[in-house]
């Protein structure tokens, strides 16, 4: 299944947030922040990415059910987007 910004809109966002986060985690690094500070945006960072997969399943998820109303063949299998859920998890 070939993703689309209508897809993954919201995911796209958050990818783009997460990249600054983590552009700045590395900033602090290289200038010797606290290591509290520092794993507390690493968190973060994490959690925006998981959050992100997460809703690009979910999009799929949606993409594959609306396919299947129609009458179309899902563009891809809901066992391989539950296999890519569970790696997320």
């Amino acid at each position: 299944m070939e993703l689309n910004e209508t897809m993954v809109g919201d995911a796209a966002v958050r990818l783009r947030r997460a990249h600054g986060q983590l552009a700045g985690v590395i900033s602090m690094i290289e200038a010797g922040e606290d290591c509290v500070k520092v794993l507390t945006q690493l968190a973060a960072v994490s959690k925006a990415l998981d959050r992100a997969g997460f809703k690009i399943v979910a999009s799929g998820l949606r993409h594959c059910q609306e396919a299947q109303a129609r009458g179309e063949a899902a563009p891809m299998p809901v066992e391989e987007l539950e296999k890519l859920f569970l790696a997320l998890a």
